[in-house]
C-alpha cells in the first residue's frame, strides 16, 4: 500500500526551503566548474598540458552489483588532452559546454539539450571547421561533464524534451502548481525532464501500484478505459525507451511511496531491453543507476507463452529478424538474466517460437481485452517475471 502524503506546511515556507537547496546546489556546481578551469590554468602556467580526466562510460567499465541489483560504473578513467590531435576537438567541446553551463547557472535559467548544442555551435575563426556538426556530438560531451564533475544533468541546468505521460490516483506539486493526475483528460500529465524533489513533490496518493506501458498508443487504451480508476493505480508510459525523467519519476514513486512498478511491454528483444534498463539501469548511464534503477520492477508481459495461453490468432505473429535473434541472445547473456530461470525460459521460448508480438495485437481478442481481462488477471495471479 502506498504511503499517503498530504503536506500541511505553508507553501511559502516549503518554497523557501526548496530555493535554498537549489541555490546551495548551484554554488557547489559552479565551484566544480571553476575548479576545473583553474586546473587548466595551473597546468599551463607550470608548462604542462591541459587535460581532463573522465570516467569511462563503456561496457568494459560497467559492473553488475548483484547485491544491490543494479549496474554501476567502475573506476577506469580516460584523459582528454588539448595537445593530442585525436582529442583536441573533444577537449574544446567539453570546455565550451562547461562555459555554457556556468552561464546558465549565473543567469538562473535552464536550457534544452538542443539549446546547449546551438549555444556552443559556431565556425572556428579562420577555418571552415564547426565546433559541433550535430547534436549526436554534443549530448555525449554533456554526459562526460556529468561524470567528470560528479553532478547530475539537473544540476547543470539542462533538460531534455518531455516524453511520456502519467494519469491516476496521485496529486503532485510541479514548481508550486498543484496537479491532480485524476483530472488530466485524454492527454494526461506530461512528465517533465527534471523531476527531482525540488521540482516535483508528491502531495496525495491513494494508488496501490504503477502500471508502466511501453507506448502511448497502449497508454491511450488504458486511459480511455479508466483502468487507473477501476484498479486504483497510476498509469505511465515512456514513449518507447523511457527517458531519464520518466525512469527517475518511476523510481521515486517506488522508493518514496513504496509503489510496485509493473511493466507491460512488447514480447521482443526491445521490450526485454526496456525492462532491463528500468530494472537494472543502462550501460551508458551506469553512473546514475542509484537514482534511476528499480531492482524490484516486474515484467507482466506480453509473454512468449501468450500466443497459446491467450488463444491468439496467427495474425499477431511478427517474424524475428536476424538482428532480433542476435539481440535476444545478447540479453539472455546479461549477468542479471543469465542465471534467472524464468528469463532464460522466456527468451528460449521467444526464439523457438520464431516470432515476436506487440501489446497492441491483443486487440484481436477484443477492443478492451488487454485492460479488462489480460492485465487484471495477470496482476491477480501475480503472473510476472522479476
Amino acid at each position: 500500500m502506498a504511503k499517503k502524503t498530504d503536506s500541511k506546511r505553508p507553501e511559502a515556507s516549503s518554497g523557501s526551503r526548496t530555493n535554498a537547496r537549489v541555490k546551495a546546489r548551484d554554488v557547489e556546481t559552479k565551484r566544480k566548474l571553476v575548479n576545473l578551469a583553474d586546473e587548466f590554468v595551473t597546468k599551463v602556467m607550470a608548462g604542462g598540458e591541459p587535460k581532463i580526466e573522465i570516467p569511462t562510460r563503456a561496457r568494459s567499465n560497467t559492473l553488475w552489483n548483484k547485491k544491490r541489483g543494479i549496474l554501476e560504473m567502475g573506476d577506469a578513467r580516460q584523459e582528454r588532452q588539448l595537445f593530442n590531435l585525436n582529442q583536441a576537438k573533444q577537449f574544446m567541446q567539453t570546455v565550451l559546454h562547461a562555459s555554457t553551463i556556468k552561464d546558465l547557472i549565473e543567469a538562473e535559467k535552464t536550457s534544452s539539450l538542443r539549446g546547449v548544442f546551438y549555444k556552443a555551435k559556431h565556425t572556428v575563426a579562420g577555418t571552415k571547421e564547426n565546433t559541433f556538426d550535430d547534436q549526436d556530438e554534443s549530448d555525449p560531451i554533456l554526459e562526460d561533464l556529468e561524470v567528470a564533475l560528479g553532478s547530475l544533468r539537473e544540476e547543470l541546468h539542462i533538460f531534455a524534451e518531455n516524453r511520456g505521460a502519467m494519469v491516476g490516483n496521485i496529486t503532485v506539486v510541479d514548481k508550486g502548481d498543484e496537479i491532480d493526475c485524476r483530472r488530466m483528460g485524454s492527454g494526461g500529465y506530461a512528465m517533465p525532464s527534471i523531476v527531482e524533489p525540488d521540482v516535483i513533490e508528491f502531495k496525495k496518493c491513494e494508488a496501490k501500484f504503477v502500471l508502466h506501458v511501453e507506448k502511448g498508443t497502449v497508454w491511450n487504451r488504458f486511459n480511455e478505459d479508466r483502468f487507473w480508476e477501476k484498479h486504483n493505480c497510476i498509469l505511465t508510459h515512456g514513449a518507447g525507451q523511457p527517458p531519464r525523467g520518466c525512469r527517475r519519476l518511476l523510481q521515486r514513486l517506488n522508493q518514496e511511496l513504496k509503489l510496485p512498478i509493473i511493466c507491460l511491454l512488447d514480447c521482443d528483444p526491445w521490450g526485454h531491453y526496456i525492462y532491463s534498463v528500468i530494472k537494472q539501469g543502462s550501460i551508458s548511464l551506469a553512473f546514475e543507476s542509484t537514482r534511476l534503477a528499480i531492482p524490484d520492477a516486474k515484467f507482466l508481459g506480453i509473454r512468449a507463452k501468450d500466443y497459446v495461453a491467450c488463444g491468439l490468432p496467427e495474425a499477431v505473429k511478427i517474424n524475428l529478424s536476424e538482428n532480433d535473434i542476435k539481440r535476444a541472445k545478447e540479453i539472455a547473456a546479461y549477468p542479471w538474466f543469465e542465471h534467472h530461470r524464468g528469463w532464460q525460459k522466456e527468451i528460449d521460448l521467444l526464439l523457438s517460437n520464431q516470432f515476436k508480438m506487440e501489446v497492441e495485437s491483443l486487440i484481436l481478442k477484443g477492443i478492451s481485452y488487454v485492460t479488462e481481462e489480460y492485465v487484471p488477471e495477470r496482476i491477480r495471479k501475480k503472473d510476472w517475471l522479476d
